[in-house]
Protein backbone atom coordinates (compact mmCIF):
# COMPACT_ATOMS: atom_id res chain seq x y z
CA UNK A 1 0.00 0.00 0.00
CA UNK A 2 1.79 2.93 -0.91
CA UNK A 3 -0.09 6.49 0.21
CA UNK A 4 -0.96 8.93 -2.38
CA UNK A 5 -1.44 12.51 -1.35
CA UNK A 6 -5.14 12.86 -1.52
CA UNK A 7 -5.95 13.28 2.18
CA UNK A 8 -3.37 15.59 4.52
CA UNK A 9 -5.85 15.25 7.52
CA UNK A 10 -5.32 13.10 10.79
CA UNK A 11 -8.78 11.29 11.05
CA UNK A 12 -10.99 9.80 8.81
CA UNK A 13 -14.27 8.71 10.22
CA UNK A 14 -16.97 6.61 8.34
CA UNK A 15 -20.72 5.92 9.40
CA UNK A 16 -23.72 5.07 8.41
CA UNK A 17 -26.76 3.43 9.88
CA UNK A 18 -26.68 -0.75 9.62
CA UNK A 19 -26.11 -3.07 6.76
CA UNK A 20 -24.66 -0.25 4.67
CA UNK A 21 -21.61 -1.42 3.55
CA UNK A 22 -19.50 0.99 5.70
CA UNK A 23 -16.82 -1.70 6.24
CA UNK A 24 -16.31 -2.40 2.58
CA UNK A 25 -15.81 1.50 1.82
CA UNK A 26 -13.67 1.59 4.51
CA UNK A 27 -10.98 -1.46 3.59
CA UNK A 28 -11.02 0.10 0.01
CA UNK A 29 -10.41 3.47 1.51
CA UNK A 30 -7.56 2.24 3.49
CA UNK A 31 -6.16 0.34 1.53
CA UNK A 32 -5.67 3.53 -0.99
CA UNK A 33 -5.09 5.87 1.59
CA UNK A 34 -2.36 3.15 3.31
CA UNK A 35 -4.65 3.14 6.68
CA UNK A 36 -5.60 1.43 9.62
CA UNK A 37 -8.92 0.90 10.72
CA UNK A 38 -10.44 1.97 13.99
CA UNK A 39 -13.81 -0.04 14.90
CA UNK A 40 -16.65 1.90 16.37
CA UNK A 41 -19.37 -0.75 16.94
CA UNK A 42 -20.15 -1.26 20.55
CA UNK A 43 -20.55 -4.89 20.12
CA UNK A 44 -18.06 -5.82 17.90
CA UNK A 45 -15.90 -5.13 21.31
CA UNK A 46 -16.73 -8.62 22.34
CA UNK A 47 -15.12 -11.65 21.42
CA UNK A 48 -17.37 -15.09 20.13
CA UNK A 49 -20.22 -12.50 18.71
CA UNK A 50 -19.28 -12.61 15.25
CA UNK A 51 -22.24 -12.98 12.99
CA UNK A 52 -25.02 -11.15 15.09
CA UNK A 53 -22.45 -8.46 15.46
CA UNK A 54 -21.55 -8.47 11.58
CA UNK A 55 -18.07 -8.63 11.75
CA UNK A 56 -17.25 -10.03 8.91
CA UNK A 57 -13.51 -10.19 9.12
CA UNK A 58 -13.02 -11.44 5.17
CA UNK A 59 -13.56 -7.52 4.34
CA UNK A 60 -10.35 -6.91 6.11
CA UNK A 61 -8.56 -8.71 3.18
CA UNK A 62 -8.64 -6.69 -0.32
CA UNK A 63 -6.65 -7.39 -3.42
CA UNK A 64 -4.62 -9.86 -1.05
CA UNK A 65 -3.33 -7.19 1.30
CA UNK A 66 -5.05 -7.53 4.51
CA UNK A 67 -5.97 -3.95 6.24
CA UNK A 68 -5.24 -3.65 10.07
CA UNK A 69 -8.01 -3.47 12.30
CA UNK A 70 -8.29 -2.58 15.77
CA UNK A 71 -10.44 -2.49 18.80
CA UNK A 72 -12.85 -5.91 17.77
CA UNK A 73 -12.39 -8.86 20.01
CA UNK A 74 -10.94 -6.97 22.73
CA UNK A 75 -13.45 -8.35 25.43
CA UNK A 76 -15.40 -11.23 26.46
CA UNK A 77 -19.16 -11.43 26.07
CA UNK A 78 -19.86 -11.68 29.89
CA UNK A 79 -17.83 -8.12 30.43
CA UNK A 80 -19.21 -4.70 30.41
CA UNK A 81 -17.71 -1.79 27.68
CA UNK A 82 -18.46 1.50 27.81
CA UNK A 83 -18.02 5.08 26.01
CA UNK A 84 -15.58 5.57 28.56
CA UNK A 85 -12.78 2.89 27.83
CA UNK A 86 -13.99 3.36 24.28
CA UNK A 87 -12.54 6.87 23.92
CA UNK A 88 -9.25 5.80 26.42
CA UNK A 89 -8.83 2.73 23.61
CA UNK A 90 -9.09 4.84 20.66
CA UNK A 91 -7.22 7.51 21.93
CA UNK A 92 -4.24 4.26 22.53
CA UNK A 93 -4.72 3.10 19.25
CA UNK A 94 -5.03 6.38 17.41
CA UNK A 95 -1.45 7.57 18.68
CA UNK A 96 -0.19 4.56 17.85
CA UNK A 97 -1.20 4.70 14.10
CA UNK A 98 -0.21 8.09 13.57
CA UNK A 99 3.50 7.54 14.79
CA UNK A 100 3.76 4.71 12.47
CA UNK A 101 2.79 7.08 9.60
CA UNK A 102 -0.23 5.60 8.79
CA UNK A 103 -3.97 7.06 8.18
CA UNK A 104 -6.51 6.35 11.32
CA UNK A 105 -10.27 5.51 10.34
CA UNK A 106 -12.35 5.22 12.62
CA UNK A 107 -15.26 3.09 11.15
CA UNK A 108 -18.69 2.08 12.64
CA UNK A 109 -22.27 2.73 13.09
CA UNK A 110 -22.11 3.36 16.91
CA UNK A 111 -23.06 7.22 16.67
CA UNK A 112 -22.41 7.73 20.47
CA UNK A 113 -18.60 6.23 20.51
CA UNK A 114 -17.90 8.63 17.40
CA UNK A 115 -19.48 11.27 18.43
CA UNK A 116 -17.57 11.05 22.12
CA UNK A 117 -14.32 11.12 19.50
CA UNK A 118 -15.01 13.53 17.28
CA UNK A 119 -16.23 15.88 20.03
CA UNK A 120 -13.30 15.22 22.80
CA UNK A 121 -16.16 14.31 25.26
CA UNK A 122 -14.73 15.06 28.98
CA UNK A 123 -17.22 11.85 30.07
CA UNK A 124 -18.61 12.47 33.69
CA UNK A 125 -17.03 10.43 36.45
CA UNK A 126 -20.34 9.90 38.27
CA UNK A 127 -20.78 7.36 40.80
CA UNK A 128 -23.40 4.68 40.35
CA UNK A 129 -26.37 5.58 43.08
CA UNK A 130 -28.12 2.29 44.03
CA UNK A 131 -30.85 3.73 45.93
CA UNK A 132 -31.77 5.65 42.40
CA UNK A 133 -31.25 2.57 40.51
CA UNK A 134 -33.18 0.19 42.60
CA UNK A 135 -36.63 3.06 42.97
CA UNK A 136 -36.04 3.31 38.84
CA UNK A 137 -35.61 -0.31 38.06
CA UNK A 138 -39.49 -0.47 38.62
CA UNK A 139 -40.24 1.87 35.96
CA UNK A 140 -41.08 1.09 32.52
CA UNK A 141 -38.91 2.00 29.60
CA UNK A 142 -40.74 4.67 28.32
CA UNK A 143 -41.20 6.22 30.93
CA UNK A 144 -37.63 6.31 32.20
CA UNK A 145 -37.36 8.08 28.69
CA UNK A 146 -39.78 10.98 30.03
CA UNK A 147 -37.84 11.25 33.20
CA UNK A 148 -34.47 11.73 31.15
CA UNK A 149 -36.21 14.29 28.95
CA UNK A 150 -37.28 15.90 32.12
CA UNK A 151 -33.81 16.45 33.56
CA UNK A 152 -32.32 17.27 30.29
CA UNK A 153 -34.32 17.89 27.43
CA UNK A 154 -32.78 16.66 24.32
CA UNK A 155 -31.19 13.80 25.72
CA UNK A 156 -32.69 10.91 24.40
CA UNK A 157 -32.02 11.93 20.85
CA UNK A 158 -28.17 11.99 21.51
CA UNK A 159 -27.94 8.75 24.46
CA UNK A 160 -28.90 5.53 23.68
CA UNK A 161 -32.21 4.88 25.17
CA UNK A 162 -32.92 1.22 23.94
CA UNK A 163 -32.68 -0.65 27.34
CA UNK A 164 -33.49 0.21 30.88
CA UNK A 165 -30.32 0.35 31.83
CA UNK A 166 -28.81 2.78 29.61
CA UNK A 167 -31.31 4.89 30.39
CA UNK A 168 -31.54 4.91 33.94
CA UNK A 169 -27.56 5.44 33.76
CA UNK A 170 -28.68 8.64 31.43
CA UNK A 171 -30.59 10.16 34.22
CA UNK A 172 -27.42 9.65 36.65
CA UNK A 173 -25.83 11.38 34.82
CA UNK A 174 -28.06 13.79 34.00
CA UNK A 175 -29.08 14.65 37.79
CA UNK A 176 -24.91 14.76 38.37
CA UNK A 177 -24.60 17.01 35.55
CA UNK A 178 -27.43 19.40 36.80
CA UNK A 179 -26.02 19.95 40.00
CA UNK A 180 -21.82 19.95 38.28
CA UNK A 181 -24.16 23.38 36.50
CA UNK A 182 -25.28 25.09 39.70
CA UNK A 183 -21.60 24.88 40.53
CA UNK A 184 -20.32 26.48 37.60
CA UNK A 185 -22.97 29.05 37.45
CA UNK A 186 -21.85 30.00 40.74
CA UNK A 187 -18.21 30.53 40.19
CA UNK A 188 -19.26 32.80 36.58
CA UNK A 189 -21.20 34.76 38.66
CA UNK A 190 -18.31 34.75 40.96
CA UNK A 191 -15.27 35.76 38.86
CA UNK A 192 -17.45 36.72 35.53
CA UNK A 193 -15.99 34.38 33.22
CA UNK A 194 -17.23 31.32 31.83
CA UNK A 195 -16.31 28.11 32.24
CA UNK A 196 -15.13 26.33 28.85
CA UNK A 197 -16.98 23.67 27.99
CA UNK A 198 -14.71 20.99 26.36
CA UNK A 199 -17.33 19.21 24.18
CA UNK A 200 -18.47 22.62 22.46
CA UNK A 201 -16.15 21.86 19.36
CA UNK A 202 -14.55 19.55 17.53
CA UNK A 203 -10.31 19.60 17.99
CA UNK A 204 -8.83 21.12 15.24
CA UNK A 205 -5.67 19.08 15.77
CA UNK A 206 -6.96 15.79 13.94
CA UNK A 207 -8.86 17.65 11.24
CA UNK A 208 -11.72 14.78 10.43
CA UNK A 209 -13.21 14.57 7.23
CA UNK A 210 -16.16 12.34 8.04
CA UNK A 211 -18.18 10.63 5.70
CA UNK A 212 -21.71 9.14 5.62
CA UNK A 213 -22.79 5.94 3.45
CA UNK A 214 -26.02 7.45 2.36
CA UNK A 215 -28.84 4.98 1.22
CA UNK A 216 -32.78 5.73 0.80
CA UNK A 217 -35.06 4.07 3.72
CA UNK A 218 -36.38 1.95 0.93
CA UNK A 219 -33.04 0.06 -0.12
CA UNK A 220 -31.80 0.03 3.70
CA UNK A 221 -34.90 -1.84 5.20
CA UNK A 222 -34.08 -4.19 2.11
CA UNK A 223 -30.48 -4.88 2.94
CA UNK A 224 -31.29 -5.40 6.67
CA UNK A 225 -34.34 -7.68 6.15
CA UNK A 226 -31.68 -9.74 3.06
CA UNK A 227 -28.76 -9.82 5.54
CA UNK A 228 -31.30 -10.95 8.41
CA UNK A 229 -32.17 -13.78 6.68
CA UNK A 230 -29.03 -14.78 5.80
CA UNK A 231 -27.59 -14.50 8.74
CA UNK A 232 -30.56 -16.96 10.63
CA UNK A 233 -29.63 -19.63 7.83
CA UNK A 234 -25.61 -19.36 8.31
CA UNK A 235 -25.00 -19.80 12.06
CA UNK A 236 -26.44 -17.01 13.72
CA UNK A 237 -28.97 -19.27 16.11
CA UNK A 238 -26.18 -21.48 16.66
CA UNK A 239 -23.72 -18.85 18.00
CA UNK A 240 -26.30 -17.28 20.58
CA UNK A 241 -26.70 -21.15 21.76
CA UNK A 242 -22.85 -21.19 21.60
CA UNK A 243 -22.45 -18.25 23.99
CA UNK A 244 -25.15 -19.69 26.60
CA UNK A 245 -23.78 -23.14 26.91
CA UNK A 246 -20.54 -20.98 27.69
CA UNK A 247 -21.90 -18.72 30.43
CA UNK A 248 -23.30 -16.12 29.39
CA UNK A 249 -26.59 -15.78 30.49
CA UNK A 250 -30.10 -14.73 29.28
CA UNK A 251 -30.36 -12.07 31.25
CA UNK A 252 -26.85 -10.23 30.01
CA UNK A 253 -28.13 -11.61 26.12
CA UNK A 254 -30.88 -9.20 26.66
CA UNK A 255 -28.37 -6.27 27.42
CA UNK A 256 -26.25 -7.17 24.49
CA UNK A 257 -29.41 -6.58 22.42
CA UNK A 258 -31.24 -7.19 18.89
CA UNK A 259 -30.08 -10.62 17.70
CA UNK A 260 -28.33 -11.59 20.52
CA UNK A 261 -31.81 -10.81 22.79
CA UNK A 262 -34.61 -11.92 20.33
CA UNK A 263 -32.68 -15.49 19.36
CA UNK A 264 -32.06 -15.50 22.98
CA UNK A 265 -35.92 -15.46 23.82
CA UNK A 266 -36.58 -17.48 21.09
CA UNK A 267 -34.27 -20.53 22.84
CA UNK A 268 -35.70 -19.30 25.83
CA UNK A 269 -39.32 -20.47 24.64
CA UNK A 270 -40.98 -16.98 24.34
CA UNK A 271 -41.08 -16.34 20.59
CA UNK A 272 -41.35 -19.09 18.21
CA UNK A 273 -39.16 -19.00 15.17
CA UNK A 274 -41.39 -16.83 12.80
CA UNK A 275 -42.06 -14.07 15.94
CA UNK A 276 -38.65 -14.09 16.71
CA UNK A 277 -37.60 -13.48 12.88
CA UNK A 278 -40.48 -10.92 12.69
CA UNK A 279 -40.02 -9.23 15.82
CA UNK A 280 -36.08 -8.91 14.96
CA UNK A 281 -36.49 -7.37 11.66
CA UNK A 282 -38.62 -5.08 12.98
CA UNK A 283 -36.31 -3.66 15.59
CA UNK A 284 -33.29 -3.62 13.10
CA UNK A 285 -35.27 -1.61 11.17
CA UNK A 286 -36.03 0.63 13.84
CA UNK A 287 -32.60 0.94 15.26
CA UNK A 288 -31.58 2.03 11.74
CA UNK A 289 -33.84 5.24 11.78
CA UNK A 290 -32.53 5.99 15.62
CA UNK A 291 -28.98 6.00 14.02
CA UNK A 292 -30.00 8.19 11.48
CA UNK A 293 -31.50 9.97 13.85
CA UNK A 294 -28.58 10.25 15.91
CA UNK A 295 -26.04 11.37 12.98
CA UNK A 296 -28.35 14.06 12.14
CA UNK A 297 -28.47 15.44 15.75
CA UNK A 298 -24.20 15.29 15.44
CA UNK A 299 -24.88 17.56 12.22
CA UNK A 300 -26.90 19.97 14.46
CA UNK A 301 -24.18 20.03 16.88
CA UNK A 302 -21.47 21.15 14.37
CA UNK A 303 -20.06 17.52 13.06
CA UNK A 304 -20.14 18.24 9.19
CA UNK A 305 -20.68 14.74 7.24
CA UNK A 306 -20.17 14.35 3.92
CA UNK A 307 -23.18 12.06 2.59
CA UNK A 308 -21.86 9.38 -0.08
CA UNK A 309 -24.46 8.01 -2.10
CA UNK A 310 -24.59 4.29 -1.92
CA UNK A 311 -20.98 4.47 -0.35
CA UNK A 312 -19.66 4.92 -3.97
CA UNK A 313 -15.82 5.05 -3.69
CA UNK A 314 -14.79 7.04 -6.59
CA UNK A 315 -17.12 9.55 -4.89
CA UNK A 316 -15.64 9.48 -1.06
CA UNK A 317 -12.57 10.26 -2.97
CA UNK A 318 -13.32 12.99 -4.51
CA UNK A 319 -14.95 14.38 -1.17
CA UNK A 320 -11.49 13.73 0.74
CA UNK A 321 -9.50 15.14 -1.72
CA UNK A 322 -11.22 18.50 -1.15
CA UNK A 323 -10.22 18.07 2.39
Amino acid sequence: MVKEKIFEGDLLVILGPTATGKTQLAVQLAYKLSGEIISADSRQVYREMDIGTGKDLNEYNFKGVSIPYHLIDIVAPIEEYNVAQFQRDFQRVYSDIKERKKLPILCGGTGFYIKAVLMDFQLPKTEPDKQLRQELEAWKLEDLIKELEAISPGASANTPVDTKRRVIRAIEVAKDRGQETEVRSKKMDKHRSPIPDPRSSIPDTRSPVVLGVDYSRTVIRKLITTRLHFRLENGMIEEVESLLQNGVTHERMEILGLEYRFISRYLNGVYNKDEMTALLNTAIHQFAKKQMTFFRNMEKNGIKIHWIPEGDFETALEVISKG
